[in-house]
Parts: structure tokens; sequence; C-alpha cells
């Protein structure tokens, strides 16, 4: 039994989900927990957002340390903990990808073996170290019994994107998997909200409803280069930034409408990028409580758009259930990524092991 914790772009607090699996199939799921920032510690976060050391990422170190540590001492009789960290900065063709978080001293702390730092190896052999899904969402393809082409699309801060096929029998077989971050999804939204209004979100669409998507800005936004470049491809959260910048005169509901059809034109761009056309679409992540968005992508796209618990899953904790899943990848020696899913080299199996028990740190 592993357990896997998330802290994602959204900064809205640490999934943690047990499952059970040898590190191929996924034979069950259990417990599940959340524990949310507070107003305080979300502040914390956002200031270390695209830094890469000093006292605000020391702060967030520390931060996601005990917050872990509060949320996984809830679980028993686990034996391995996948340990993702938080991202604060993300730049695989340049200064690398940081998470913080303390994986030895939470195994220290909890009495299990973590494995954590997930993306640094993937990177290091030239992939973009992200997305890691992937190889989970393959799966739970083979888990839900799919006989066809399909895609899981994560709305969370950012979007991204697997096209899974499960006519192969493993994730690592060239043609069962492409993945790549498909553009901006929930960030610059719960950015614009919170300062202008103080809300965490656009909570179920409302403003984005009452709203009308500026036609101008939005073509500006797909004239970015980012979305004519070749997948497997990552964003920072904070690659588009200027998006903001693009909505600052527009009204409050306009602005929300507009930054929520960025997000959808985002995915259907991608799509673009499926070797073949999907049967259907499986959405995780936050995006997928917000029906307006669910809405822009259903007409939008040429396939059935549904949240990932039409097949009985559990899309608030889907990426935490993925670092639980990848946990026993690397502890067997099993790879984590590939060519397609994030354009490294080889079949790369990042990660660290931290044991309580003798404090030494293994190269997974």
């Amino acid at each position: 039994m592993a357990l896997g914790a998330m802290s994602g772009t959204s900064l809205d607090g640490v999934d943690a989900a047990v499952v059970e699996t040898d590190g191929q199939r996924i034979l069950g799921f259990g417990d599940c927990g959340y524990r949310a920032f507070s107003d305080s510690e979300r502040n914390v976060l956002r200031a270390a957002l695209g830094q890469w050391h000093g006292p605000e990422v020391e702060a967030a170190h520390d931060l996601i340390t005990r917050a872990h540590a509060e949320a996984l001492a809830e679980f028993e009789g686990v034996d391995l903990i996948g340990f993702h960290g938080q991202t604060l900065a993300h730049e695989p063709r340049g200064r690398g990808t940081l998470q913080v978080g303390d994986g030895l001293g939470l195994s220290q702390a909890l009495g299990v073996s973590v494995v954590w730092d997930f993306r640094s190896d993937d990177v290091a052999l030239g992939g973009e170290g992200a997305p890691l899904a992937p190889f989970f969402h393959f799966a739970c393809a083979k888990w839900i019994g799919a006989q066809e082409p399909l895609c899981f699309l994560n709305l969370g801060g950012v979007g991204n994107l697997t096209y899974v096929d499960p006519s192969f029998d493993g994730p690592e077989a060239p043609g069962a998997l492409l993945a790549f971050d498909t553009g901006p999804a929930n960030a610059p939204v719960d950015d614009l909200v919170q300062a202008r209004l103080g809300l965490p979100m656009d909570r179920d669409g409302t403003l984005a409803r009452d709203g009308t998507v500026e036609t101008g800005a939005l073509e500006l936004f797909l004239a970015e280069p980012y979305f004519n470049r070749m997948p497997p491809k990552s964003l920072d959260r904070n690659d588009f930034a200027e998006m903001i910048g693009l909505v600052k005169e527009l009204g409050d509901a306009d602005a929300v409408a507009t930054l929520t059809g960025m997000c959808a034109a985002g995915v259907v761009q991608g799509m673009e990028h499926c070797p073949k056309p999907p049967a259907r679409v499986l959405v995780t992540g936050g995006g997928r409580h917000n029906p307006v968005l669910m809405e822009m992508l259903r007409v939008s796209l040429d396939c059935p758009v549904e949240p990932v618990e039409a097949v009985g899953l559990n899309g608030d904790m889907l990426e935490a259930q993925a670092f639980a899943y990848l946990a026993v990848r690397v502890a067997r020696g099993l790879p984590t990524s590939c060519p397609g899913t994030t354009g490294v080299s080889a079949l790369v199996g990042g990660g660290v092991v931290s044991s309580p028990a003798r404090g030494a740190v293994i190269s997974g």
C-alpha cells in the first residue's frame, strides 16, 4: 500500500491518497485526505513562486514539509510514501525545476520510506520534467477497461493533457502515451479574482457565466509561440503571467470569462497533437467543477468531455494517487517517464528514496 501526496499549482492544499499497486497495475484505491492551506499559508507560497532561493523559498520549504507531515500522519498501515513537494519554479531548458519540501525529514518523522524529487533526473537527461502523471493515467485506462484511445485532461493551475492508447501492453511502449501542458488553466483566474475581489477562485464559474469573452485578447493569447511548439512541452505556473495584462481593462466578469476561454482554447489547440481522435476526454483537477469551462470544452471538441468520476475515478485525488503509484515504480526500478511524456532521451525512473531507519538518501 502506497500513500501519495500532492500540492499543486492552484495552492489550495495537500491532497493525500492511498493506492494498492505493484507499480504496473492498479489493484485498488484506499483512503483519501485533504489538508487545506490557510490564507496566510497561501500567501507564503505565493511570495515564493518563481524564486529559486532566498528566505521566501526557505519559508515555503518549511511550510510544505510541516503541512505534509500533518496530512500524512493521519494514515496508518502504508508501506511507502510518494511526496511530490511544491513546485516553485520550472525552467527545464534553463535553471531546472524546483520542488520544495524535505522528503528525508518526512521519512524520519513518519517512520516510513519516502520517495521524492521525482523530476530532477528527467530534466538532467534532457526531459521537461513534466507532466509526470501519464504513466499512472495509462494504468487508469487499463483499470477502467478502456479499449480505444482516450485523453486525461488535468485542469489545475496549469492544464496538462495525456493521450493514452490502451492497446499497448505498457506505458513505455512507443506510441502508448503522449503528454504535455496545454497552457494556463485555473491559475490566472485565481490570481485575478484574488487581486481584484479577495476571492480564492471563480467558484462554479459564477463570474465567467456573467461575462463575455474578449476575442481580441483571446487571439493575442493564441499567438504565443508556445502553442506552435510540438509536444512534449511544459510550463511554469507564471509563464503566461502577461495574460492578466490582456484583460486589465475589462470588467471583472468579462476578464474572468476571457481567462476561462483562454484555458479552453489552449486545450483545443493541444488536442490537435493527438495521434488519433480520442474516444473521450476525462477531466480531472479543480477545473472540472467549473461548468462554464466544461461547456466551453464540450462545444469545441468532437468527443464526449466528462469528469473522471464518470468512470469511477476521483478527480480531486488523481494526482496524489499518481505519486503513490510512481513511488512504487521508483522503489522497484521501473521507469516513470519516457520520450512521449516528457521528451527525455530514454526511459527514466526518477526519484530519491529516503529511509527512516538508516537516515540515508538513495538514488532511485
